[in-house]
């Protein structure tokens, strides 16, 4: 007799507010507060639900957040913490499955097809176990999806948030679709969901109505997966293997009043390396490339990039390098807004080799002492120890300071 093949199921954990959540964790008095986190950066990173009600946002800089929203608590993000939690959590996922993708610092996918015969649970009874212990040993809550496919799981653990537990069937699929706007899908930008909605497609349901003639015809191969996906058809896979390599960590700042003062625009890009080179390390990965920029007020770019011929996640090599070509760049006379460094090909440390020229050597000398400055600064806080190159850009404090954009972080975002 032929064996029917059972329809698979996804399982998908989203953390929610998940850095604020960290730091509630930690800190339980700060619950039902509200609370962002982002000091360090100028810009709302992350925030409570109850700082969302007030309308504040991502992105919002924080000297206009203190203006305007004076009783908000703003604490600086602890990265080195958010990754242990993040962890933990995913260690959790992995009693009930084996195949875990860590997508992102607070979100995993995970296969439980067959589980609840070899666990004797419903897959509902798995994934409230799940939730259940996260809560209770972390402190930390999740919503959760369960679907046929990656994209269905999205779906359903966005679907009821914060604390939200949602199950989407193939039978039960279009109920959820007709009411998700097409650009709440997983893979569909705002480019895309413009186009969409010209052709009259705004749910989601609207788009698994269309022919997979008229998806190959108007559209890239990517959403031909995603319109199999919503459909129910399982095509992208759990990929459980840990990632290696990222493409990259940026870090850029506005400032006011715009400048063209040469020592300090490279102390704001010797600033930046420190960080970015610090969360590099972080993760154990270093640069292959590195690039620096100025924005000047008309939002013109002055850029230069440069390949390393010893990846290094030590800033000093990479500071000596900006101040070798930052003429390259700056125009004289011309006022600049705006700073950033962005670290590129990122790889693990292991990929670094031996040069003829000793710069290796140097720079494995530079890193071991940053990681001592890790060590340090986990103690007692961040810039406890920091470059005299950086000193100018600590000092002005200047009010008006933002985050141009969000910093390209890790997992993160």
């Amino acid at each position: 007799m032929k064996t029917i093949p059972r329809d698979k199921v996804i399982f998908h954990m989203d953390g929610d507010a998940f850095f604020v959540a960290c730091e509630v964790a930690k800190n339980p008095a700060l619950r039902g507060r509200t609370v962002v986190t982002g000091e360090e950066r100028g810009i709302v990173s992350a925030l409570s639900y109850e700082a969302k009600a007030l309308g504040i946002v991502r992105g919002m800089p924080i000297f206009k957040l203190k203006k305007e929203f004076p009783n908000v608590l703003i604490l600086p993000g602890d990265y080195a913490s958010y990754a242990k939690y993040s962890n933990d959590m995913f260690q959790i996922v992995r009693r009930y499955a084996d195949d875990v993708e860590e997508y992102s610092i607070d979100e995993c996918f995970a296969e439980l097809t067959g589980l609840d015969r070899t666990l004797r649970m419903t897959y509902l009874q798995i994934a409230e176990r799940i939730k259940r212990e996260v809560v209770s040993e972390l402190g930390l809550s999740v919503s959760v999806g369960l679907a046929p496919t990656k994209v269905l799981a999205k779906v359903a653990s966005k679907w009821k948030k914060p604390d939200g537990l949602s199950v989407i069937e193939k039978k039960t699929a279009p109920e959820f679709l007709s009411k998700t706007p097409i650009e709440k899908i997983w893979g569909i930008g705002p480019q895309t969901s413009k186009f969409l909605k010209s052709r009259g497609i705004v749910t989601a349901q609207d788009f698994v109505g269309k022919n997979i003639s008229w998806v190959k015809e108007n559209l890239s191969k990517p959403y031909e997966i995603i319109w199999l996906e919503l459909n129910g058809v399982y095509v992208l896979e759990i990929d459980p293997e840990p990632k290696t390599v990222y493409s990259s960590v940026q870090k850029t700042r506005t400032f006011h009043p715009p400048t063209n003062d040469k020592n300090f625009l490279l102390s704001q890009l010797s600033k930046h390396i420190e960080e970015a080179c610090a969360k590099a390390r972080h993760y154990k990965l270093v640069p292959r490339k590195i690039s620096f920029f100025l924005k000047t007020q008309n939002f013109r770019y002055d850029a230069f990039s440069a390949v390393l011929s010893s990846p290094t996640n030590a800033p000093e090599t990479l500071i000596s390098l900006a101040r070798k070509y930052f003429s390259k760049m700056h125009r004289p006379g011309v006022l600049y807004r705006t700073a950033g460094v962005t670290l590129q090909e990122l790889a693990p440390e292991s990929v670094s080799q031996a040069d003829l020229f000793g710069e290796t050597d140097k720079a494995r000398k530079f890193e071991t002492i940053h990681k001592q400055i890790d060590s340090l600064e986990d103690k007692f806080g961040k810039r406890v120890v920091y470059l005299a190159s950086t000193h100018k850009a600590l000092k002005r404090k200047v009010k008006g300071t933002e985050a141009d954009e969000v910093d390209r972080n890790l997992l993160f975002l």
